[in-house]
């Protein structure tokens, strides 16, 4: 049997370990998604508001993005780079992508 110093000494490492996975399980702030999307603007104009000749995010609608950025993230969909910039972000960074793109303005 444990002593008693040492179960509490486990309870509480028990519970920042598990602290620590919740806080991570909860979803981003809107500046860190920001943050990511900003990422995107050297090809896609800031706030997703490209220049003519390249594509658009602003205004897209979030199931669209994220299936797109599926298809590249999987090699479904052929592209130069965005197969390769795909994969650098997870599932749950893309929808909060996906979703700061299409909330904004076309």
């Amino acid at each position: 049997m444990l002593k008693k110093p040492l179960m509490v000494k486990t309870a509480v490492v028990a519970m920042v370990f598990a602290a620590s996975f919740s806080a991570q399980a909860q979803a981003p702030d809107a500046l860190q998604v920001r943050s990511w999307a900003a990422g995107c603007a050297n090809c896609h104009g800031t706030n997703g508001q490209a220049l003519p000749g390249m594509e658009s995010l602003a205004g897209v609608s979030q199931e669209d993005i994220v299936r797109k950025m599926q298809d590249y993230k999987t090699g479904r969909r052929p592209a130069t780079l965005m197969h390769q910039l795909s994969k650098g972000y997870s599932d749950e960074q893309i929808q909060a992508i996906a979703g700061y793109f299409a909330a904004q303005k076309k």
